[in-house]
């Protein structure tokens, strides 16, 4: 059972339910960043910047809401197979930020992409999987 951050144990088996629960939480700091990105000025005239906010809505969709989830295995999957898509948009945005904007609501976004995605990640990819 993961701790009151959200961590098991290295050797702990999350429960699926658990971890449908605990990427759920993640979603919604993609959505934050997601919808932060989508109404920057910045994204008028900067394709990249677009598909970035594609990518992450992409990933969100996909795994859908959490009150219809059914089938954590199915939930499970489906994250796995966006997950590289999010990782790409992840490391596009880390790469165009600094030209994007210096502005810290930028750089802010950039590190909360990037901890949602490795906690992701860590999620998908742990034992019982």
């Amino acid at each position: 059972m993961p701790d009151a951050n959200d961590r098991p144990a290295a050797t702990d088996r999350v429960e699926p339910t658990d971890r449908v629960e605990a990427i759920d939480r993640q979603v919604a700091h993609l959505w934050m960043v997601r919808t932060f990105l989508k109404h920057a000025d910045e994204a008028e005239d900067d394709e990249e910047l677009r598909s970035v906010v594609r990518d992450i809505y992409d990933f969100i969709l996909a795994v859908g809401p959490i009150d219809q989830v059914q089938d954590d295995a199915g939930y499970l999957k489906m994250a796995k197979k966006k997950l590289s898509k999010l990782r790409k948009a992840t490391e596009l945005y880390e790469e165009i930020q600094p030209e994007v904007s210096g502005h810290t609501n930028f750089v802010m976004a950039a590190k909360s992409l990037r901890l949602a995605l490795d906690r992701i990640t860590e999620l998908v990819n742990s034992p019982g999987s």
